[in-house]
């Protein structure tokens, strides 16, 4: 990484890649040209998650320690602007809330931290949660007022804050979860909120407190929604539920496990369930951009896109990426042991993925539109890259 935290970026209309070299200085690596996408490099780390406030000119990722980092985009450059450090163990999720500007962060300590922005400085504060296992993911509700995270204890806490006594609580959903929570993803009515996990179960079960919201109607899930009440459970075709997702509507829900499949369950048509086994590696995240085309990414390193048009009718539309131009012409030994480092590889596995990724997506987000209607939306993944794709409709 350069001096004073700027980081090397591609462009629109950019005709290459730009690496830092040591002292500070950069070289040009040829890369394609790409007109609907944009590439930007965090360093050789791993990106495991990352979240971007409300105007999209700030982001929060965190490079596989017990550190976030957040950046300021400056033209076409992003400069590191704030640390925060208050966690001890591995950055497990964040998300940012666009209307409070708080963000929450979750980790392999056990702990999670809401973050308020004072006086340019921001502060954390410590939410009790009650697990004795690493917390793995955290999602905040649309209407801000409360968050869910998942754990390695079986648990989901779903977070709130307490007025009177100026903390944040957490009430535990525990039955039938049999194994780690690994995704979460909320309803568009603040209520439902659906797990993933490695018991190989996809669920809906309703996170409504009642000492901080009124009574929920019904909805095409269901229309008794106490607190923890399980709506949905589907799953057993053998893959851990890597990520889960809501259409914009709610009536519908995406998920993507370990077995190269993609699920959609219709509840408004009596929640059938639809699959389609892939033949690509292992999908670690799921995106509706709109109420029928999904956008899912993992281990192949670009992303797919499907469409659901109803029960029985989900089908692979196709990749959404450029063939990537071989950089092996001219690298410099720098340059060659820098991709090795990024791809995980050895000396005998030297060329380049024809993909912008060149190791597995970790996490996609909503950059511009909202969810009814997503315009360009980011991957991060292992090789500490972060592309920014536009999706026309």
């Amino acid at each position: 990484m350069s001096k004073g935290g700027r980081l090397p970026r591609v462009h629109e209309h950019h005709p290459a890649t730009v690496l830092p070299r040591s002292g500070g200085q950069f070289e040009h690596i040829p890369s394609p040209v790409c007109s609907d996408m944009s590439l930007y490099s965090f360093g050789l780390d791993p990106v495991s998650c990352h979240a971007w406030n409300k105007d999209r000119t700030q982001i929060a990722i965190s490079p596989n320690n017990t550190e976030v980092h957040i950046y300021q985009k400056s033209g076409k450059e992003w400069t590191k602007i704030h640390e925060l450090t208050q966690h001890s163990g591995r950055i497990t999720g964040i998300d940012w809330a666009p209307i409070s500007n708080r963000i929450v962060t979750c980790a392999s300590d056990r702990n999670a931290y809401v973050w308020t922005l004072k006086d340019r400085v921001w502060k954390p504060t410590l939410v009790l949660l009650r697990i004795n296992r690493a917390a793995t993911c955290v999602k905040w509700s649309p209407l801000e007022n409360k968050f869910a995270l998942g754990s390695g204890a079986r648990i989901i806490s779903v977070c709130y804050f307490e007025k009177e006594n100026d903390w944040w609580l957490s009430k535990h959903i525990k039955k039938p979860i049999r194994s780690t929570v690994l995704s979460l993803d909320w309803h568009p009515n603040n209520i439902l909120l659906a797990a993933g996990s490695s018991d190989f179960q996809c669920r809906v079960f309703s996170g409504y407190i009642k000492d901080i919201e009124e009574k929920p109607g019904p909805t095409a899930w269901g229309s008794k929604m106490p607190f923890g009440e399980m709506l949905l459970e589907q799953g057993d075709d053998g893959g851990w539920v890597h990520s889960v997702c809501f259409s914009p509507s709610g009536n519908s829900l995406a998920w993507v496990s370990h077995s190269s499949t993609i699920c959609v369950t219709d509840a408004a048509n009596k929640k059938t369930v639809t699959q389609l086994k892939t033949e690509y590696l292992p999908l670690l995240a799921v995106l509706y951009l709109n109420e029928t085309e999904i956008v899912a990414a993992g281990h192949d390193c670009c992303p797919y896109q499907f469409s659901y048009m109803g029960p029985d009718s989900l089908k692979y539309i196709g990749k959404i990426d450029l063939p990537k131009q071989n950089s092996k012409v001219n690298m410099s030994a720098m340059q060659h042991f820098r991709n090795l480092d990024k791809r995980a590889t050895t000396e005998n596995e030297n060329t380049d993925l024809e993909t912008l990724h060149q190791n597995s997506i970790s996490q996609l987000c909503i950059v511009e539109g909202d969810r009814s209607k997503v315009t360009k939306f980011s991957s991060v993944g292992l090789d500490g890259d972060m592309v920014i794709w536009d999706f026309k409709h």
